[in-house]
């Protein structure tokens, strides 16, 4: 039955474990161990694990099961792998798969720590790689090889919002083998449909949208049973970047309300970038809803129009413009995190990217007065009010 549920109900109920209690809202199992009936049990279990048992709380436990049951079954896949955060993820899901000599083709706009990952660790350990404009299709193809192992990228690029046409990267990938890792934080588990669309592996920051209410780090690796228990469970087990039991009930209570958060968080997005298109104190407004956007009609078939819960406002003046503006905002916070019930402004250039060169950040987009701005659940007209007042401090 739960295979036929629609997403809104999969964030609720799926991957249920009650206790002996059966108990309405999921139990938390804060251990760290658990005990054998006898020495031939633990033998056994060592061998082997059934569903439902388990050895040790990095290996495995029922709340971070559930959690993984029911992100799984919410997004498409056939198992999830939990981790402590979401760059924990982003590094199991990549390097458990590859090993020196391995070649794969990344998108180029990435979040800083993402890239790090790509350009300093995968080729610390002697992966070739090789960059490209995600949204050039022709530049997919020229970089795939016969023998590229995986194509990495974020479906919903980190700041500049850029949408990357998953279904044909995916062929394109698929045709010469190699395994399709997406980053799928921005699009969120609420609007993508990634698994379906070709990718072979999602993966979420749970700290965002899952989350979204800035409590606890979290993060998942979705995909088939053989790559999660066969690939990324030997590595993460033995690496340790198991997600807590406390932060996967927190996960489990966030995807309940998940849904509701997003929808109105992109609502009230796609009002604020369509009132501020055209602000005289604005190069630009980045946001994947409005009709402008370079990928929108991509934004139509593959998100099902909704453009997501951020923004990005170019600043006029610069740096120093961009300063004021976020020094004069009242009601969202200066941050570094995104999806969140408070709404959130961030200056990438010296924060999340400020270990970018000049030229990489030229070539990106991410210019001195770029702002990204995470839409929360304040009310639109409030948020809408407070950001045209900054515009006009921002320019004095």
């Amino acid at each position: 039955m739960s295979e036929n549920w629609n997403k809104r109900t999969q964030a609720v109920h799926g991957g249920i474990r009650r206790s002996q209690y059966n108990e309405v809202s999921e139990a938390i199992f804060l251990t760290q161990g658990f005990v054998y009936d006898n020495a031939e049990q633990a033998e056994a279990r060592f061998l082997e694990c059934g569903p439902d048992e388990f050895i040790y709380a990095r290996y495995g436990n029922p709340t971070v099961s559930m959690f993984e049951q029911r992100i799984a079954a919410l997004e498409g896949g056939e198992d999830a792998f939990a981790t402590a955060s979401g760059m924990a993820a982003v590094n199991g899901a990549l390097t458990s798969m590859l090993k020196a000599g391995d070649h794969i083709v990344s998108a180029k706009a990435l979040f800083g720590s993402c890239l790090y990952i790509v350009e300093n660790i995968l080729t610390r350990f002697g992966v070739d790689v090789t960059f490209v404009d995600g949204t050039d299709l022709e530049q997919w193809k020229a970089a795939l090889r016969p023998e590229t192992k995986a194509v990495f990228f974020e479906s919903m690029s980190n700041p500049t919002l850029e949408v990357i046409d998953i279904a044909s990267v995916a062929e394109l990938a698929h045709a010469v083998g190699a395994i399709v890792v997406v980053d799928n934080v921005f699009s969120t588990p609420v609007f993508s449909r990634a698994i379906e669309q070709g990718a072979d592996v999602v993966v979420y920051s749970a700290t965002k949208h899952i989350d979204g209410q800035g409590r606890a780090l979290g993060g998942v690796i979705i995909g088939t049973k053989d790559f999660i228990r066969g690939t990324v469970e030997p590595y993460l087990k033995h690496t340790g970047g198991a997600l807590s039991p406390f932060n996967a009930w927190i996960m489990l209570k966030g995807l309940e309300t998940m849904a509701l958060r997003v929808n109105a968080q992109a609502e009230s997005a796609q009002k604020i970038a369509e009132a501020l298109e055209g602000h005289p104190a604005l190069e630009r407004t980045l946001y994947p809803g409005l009709k402008t956007h370079a990928q929108n009609a991509l934004v139509q078939s593959q998100l099902g129009g909704k453009g997501g819960t951020v923004l990005s406002l170019d600043i006029k003046g610069g740096k120093d413009a961009a300063f004021a503006f976020l020094n004069a905002m009242t009601i969202p916070v200066i941050s570094n995190n995104l999806g969140d019930a408070k709404s959130i402004a961030t200056h990438p250039a010296t924060t999340t990217h400020q270990r970018l060169s000049d030229a990489q950040k030229d070539e990106l987009g991410i210019t001195p007065g770029l702002i990204r701005f995470s839409v929360g659940l304040e009310d639109a007209g409030d948020l809408l009010s407070d950001i045209q007042q900054a515009l006009e401090v921002s320019q004095k």
